[in-house]
């Protein structure tokens, strides 16, 4: 094991696990009472993930020179709602109690691909999760929160494990299997959308 890594795992362990936890439980305070909230979660990014993440070269070079400070989703949090219309107002009410650093629309680098969609917000950790006996050095200075309708997680969830964790490569055909089920969860989102700004004007009538 080398330093980085028992210094996150140190990290992770006494501080970021008790930290995920604390969030978990105040957005879900938040949001007791929005509507249309399937799930609120938060988890600290596991040792493997993280060292995995501070490996990554871009272009033969280190992606991260400083990954304790650099890579701001060790605590990620994620709210799954119904509908694509739901996103953006959950967005805003997060943005009335959290400061963000960055917000960004994760799509597919083509209009004519299907794969990861959600919604990427990177937020300031409040200073009222953190333990005040110990340096705030110790813990990140910003976490990830993922917003996502049920079926870009679904998708995401099953992507990831099969997409990311086994050893042998996909073939062409698998992968474009991967990418159809894509489009099926997008069009999905789509078709469930439009029912329910269909329902609205329905029941106002």
């Amino acid at each position: 094991m080398n330093e980085l890594e028992t210094v996150y795992k140190k990290r992770y362990e006494n501080y970021l696990q008790p930290l995920a936890e604390k969030l978990e439980k105040l957005l879900q305070e938040y949001f007791s009472e929005e509507q249309r909230i399937d799930r609120v979660i938060s988890r600290a990014k596991s040792v493997e993930s993280f060292i995995k993440k501070a490996n990554r070269k871009v272009d033969g070079k280190q992606n991260y020179n400083d990954p304790l400070n650099q890579i701001q989703d060790q605590v990620g949090s994620r709210i799954v709602t119904y509908y694509l219309d739901d996103v953006q107002r959950i967005e805003q009410f997060v943005l009335k109690y959290f400061r963000h650093v960055e917000s960004q629309d994760v799509v597919p680098e083509s209009d004519s691909e299907f794969g990861y969609f959600g919604k990427h917000l990177v937020l300031f950790v409040p200073n009222e999760l953190l333990d005040v006996a110990v340096s705030t050095e110790t813990y990140p200075r910003f976490f990830e929160l993922q917003i996502k309708t049920l079926f870009q997680h679904a998708w995401g969830e099953a992507n990831h494990d099969l997409g990311y964790k086994p050893p042998w490569r996909w073939s062409s055909e698998d992968k474009r299997s991967i990418a159809f089920a894509s489009a099926q969860a997008w069009g999905a989102d789509m078709i469930f959308n439009d029912l329910y700004k269909k329902s609205l004007v329905m029941e106002r009538n």
